[in-house]
Protein backbone atom coordinates (compact mmCIF):
# COMPACT_ATOMS: atom_id res chain seq x y z
CA UNK A 1 0.00 0.00 0.00
CA UNK A 2 1.45 3.38 -0.72
CA UNK A 3 0.10 7.08 1.25
CA UNK A 4 0.53 10.25 -0.58
CA UNK A 5 0.70 13.32 1.45
CA UNK A 6 0.28 16.67 -0.30
CA UNK A 7 0.58 19.81 1.83
CA UNK A 8 -0.98 22.62 0.85
CA UNK A 9 -0.28 26.47 2.38
CA UNK A 10 -3.19 28.53 0.93
CA UNK A 11 -3.27 32.08 0.89
CA UNK A 12 -5.73 33.68 3.31
CA UNK A 13 -7.06 35.78 0.75
CA UNK A 14 -7.48 32.85 -1.41
CA UNK A 15 -8.97 30.24 0.57
CA UNK A 16 -12.49 30.57 -0.26
CA UNK A 17 -11.44 30.01 -4.29
CA UNK A 18 -9.00 27.13 -3.27
CA UNK A 19 -11.88 25.31 -1.46
CA UNK A 20 -14.35 26.01 -4.19
CA UNK A 21 -11.46 24.42 -6.68
CA UNK A 22 -11.59 21.07 -4.88
CA UNK A 23 -15.07 20.94 -4.38
CA UNK A 24 -15.02 21.56 -8.08
CA UNK A 25 -13.72 17.94 -8.56
CA UNK A 26 -15.98 15.35 -10.60
CA UNK A 27 -17.02 13.03 -8.89
CA UNK A 28 -15.69 11.15 -5.59
CA UNK A 29 -11.57 10.39 -5.72
CA UNK A 30 -12.66 7.12 -4.23
CA UNK A 31 -14.01 5.87 -7.39
CA UNK A 32 -10.75 6.21 -8.98
CA UNK A 33 -9.02 2.75 -9.85
CA UNK A 34 -6.76 1.60 -6.77
CA UNK A 35 -7.51 4.63 -4.70
CA UNK A 36 -8.59 3.10 -0.89
CA UNK A 37 -9.16 6.31 0.66
CA UNK A 38 -8.90 10.18 -0.30
CA UNK A 39 -8.94 12.85 2.50
CA UNK A 40 -8.61 16.58 2.62
CA UNK A 41 -7.79 17.51 6.00
CA UNK A 42 -7.85 21.08 7.51
CA UNK A 43 -5.11 22.00 10.51
CA UNK A 44 -6.55 23.03 13.89
CA UNK A 45 -4.08 26.20 14.40
CA UNK A 46 -4.34 27.39 10.80
CA UNK A 47 -6.83 27.06 8.56
CA UNK A 48 -5.23 27.99 5.59
CA UNK A 49 -3.24 24.75 6.05
CA UNK A 50 -4.32 21.71 4.14
CA UNK A 51 -3.37 18.22 3.86
CA UNK A 52 -4.77 15.58 0.88
CA UNK A 53 -4.21 12.27 2.30
CA UNK A 54 -5.01 9.15 0.06
CA UNK A 55 -4.41 5.67 0.07
CA UNK A 56 -3.45 3.68 -3.29
CA UNK A 57 -2.90 0.24 -4.11
CA UNK A 58 -0.03 0.44 -6.06
CA UNK A 59 2.29 2.60 -7.36
CA UNK A 60 0.85 2.37 -10.87
CA UNK A 61 -2.34 3.17 -9.30
CA UNK A 62 -0.64 6.35 -8.10
CA UNK A 63 0.97 7.60 -11.36
CA UNK A 64 -2.39 6.88 -13.41
CA UNK A 65 -3.62 9.76 -10.87
CA UNK A 66 -0.64 11.78 -10.84
CA UNK A 67 -1.60 11.94 -14.87
CA UNK A 68 -5.27 12.30 -14.26
CA UNK A 69 -7.10 15.56 -14.52
CA UNK A 70 -8.47 15.62 -11.32
CA UNK A 71 -4.16 16.24 -10.19
CA UNK A 72 -3.94 18.73 -12.70
CA UNK A 73 -6.32 21.03 -11.20
CA UNK A 74 -4.96 20.30 -7.99
CA UNK A 75 -1.53 21.54 -9.60
CA UNK A 76 -3.47 24.69 -11.59
CA UNK A 77 -3.83 25.90 -7.23
CA UNK A 78 -0.29 26.88 -7.44
CA UNK A 79 -1.30 30.36 -7.46
CA UNK A 80 -3.75 30.09 -4.80
CA UNK A 81 -1.01 29.16 -2.31
CA UNK A 82 1.75 30.92 -0.06
CA UNK A 83 4.67 27.68 -0.80
CA UNK A 84 4.84 25.13 -3.31
CA UNK A 85 2.70 21.88 -2.92
CA UNK A 86 4.82 19.54 -0.73
CA UNK A 87 4.12 16.06 -1.78
CA UNK A 88 5.52 12.50 -0.44
CA UNK A 89 4.94 9.34 -1.39
CA UNK A 90 5.42 6.93 1.29
CA UNK A 91 5.47 3.24 1.60
CA UNK A 92 3.35 1.22 3.69
CA UNK A 93 4.79 -2.75 4.39
CA UNK A 94 2.36 -3.62 7.15
CA UNK A 95 -0.13 -1.89 9.31
CA UNK A 96 -1.83 -2.45 12.63
CA UNK A 97 -4.93 -1.41 14.12
CA UNK A 98 -6.60 -1.01 17.42
CA UNK A 99 -5.11 -4.06 19.04
CA UNK A 100 -1.89 -2.97 18.85
CA UNK A 101 -3.33 -0.04 21.54
CA UNK A 102 -4.57 -2.02 23.57
CA UNK A 103 -1.68 -4.47 23.98
CA UNK A 104 0.47 -2.12 24.78
CA UNK A 105 -1.58 -0.02 27.30
CA UNK A 106 -2.42 -3.78 28.97
CA UNK A 107 1.46 -3.99 29.25
CA UNK A 108 1.91 -0.70 30.49
CA UNK A 109 -1.43 -0.96 33.30
CA UNK A 110 0.48 -4.04 34.59
CA UNK A 111 4.14 -2.84 34.64
CA UNK A 112 2.80 0.60 36.66
CA UNK A 113 0.96 -1.84 39.00
CA UNK A 114 3.91 -3.59 39.57
CA UNK A 115 5.96 -1.22 39.95
CA UNK A 116 3.32 0.13 42.23
CA UNK A 117 2.99 -2.59 44.82
CA UNK A 118 6.82 -3.22 45.09
CA UNK A 119 6.98 0.66 46.42
CA UNK A 120 4.82 0.07 49.35
CA UNK A 121 7.12 -2.94 49.93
Amino acid sequence: MFIVRINMNVLPEKRKEFLQTLLSFTGPPEKEKGCLSYDILCEIHNQNVFNLISEWKTRRHINHHIRSERFRVLLGTKSLLCDPLKIQILTVSGSEGVEAFNSVRKKEESEFCCNKSERSL
